[in-house]
């Protein structure tokens, strides 16, 4: 089994609502890091040396490669990333290999077969 990981980087207020798509979509998992900051084509509007901008999350999935893509097209279109510039980000990246998945993994292989 091969497996991908999808990062995303979105305001903290879409959090449960992507991970919700997500979790539909065949993601059986995630780990959120709260209160990330960042930066995108424009830089962030200061008042008195603080910043104006919303509060940031990231979320982390490692999901099977053949659900990957359909799930991270429901985060984009849940999280809004292209029809609301500055909402977020995702990408997925390549797992190498894992381990403490065995449970996720009893899960996955029947939704698996039914795609291919």
């Amino acid at each position: 089994m091969h497996f991908k990981v999808i990062i995303v980087f979105l305001e903290d207020d879409k959090t449960d609502a992507v991970m919700d798509a997500a979790r539909e979509a065949g993601a059986t998992g995630a780990t959120v890091i709260n209160n990330a900051r960042g930066e995108g084509l424009n830089k962030s509007k200061t008042f008195l040396g603080l910043s104006l901008e919303t509060q940031r999350d990231v979320i982390l999935f490692l999901v099977e490669e053949h659900l990957s893509r359909h799930i991270i097209e429901e985060i984009g279109r849940v999280g809004e990333f292209d029809a609301k510039p500055g909402t977020g980000i995702a990408f997925q990246l390549d797992a190498e290999d894992a381990v403490g998945i065995a449970a996720q993994q009893e899960v996955i292989i029947p939704e698996v077969k039914e795609l291919l």
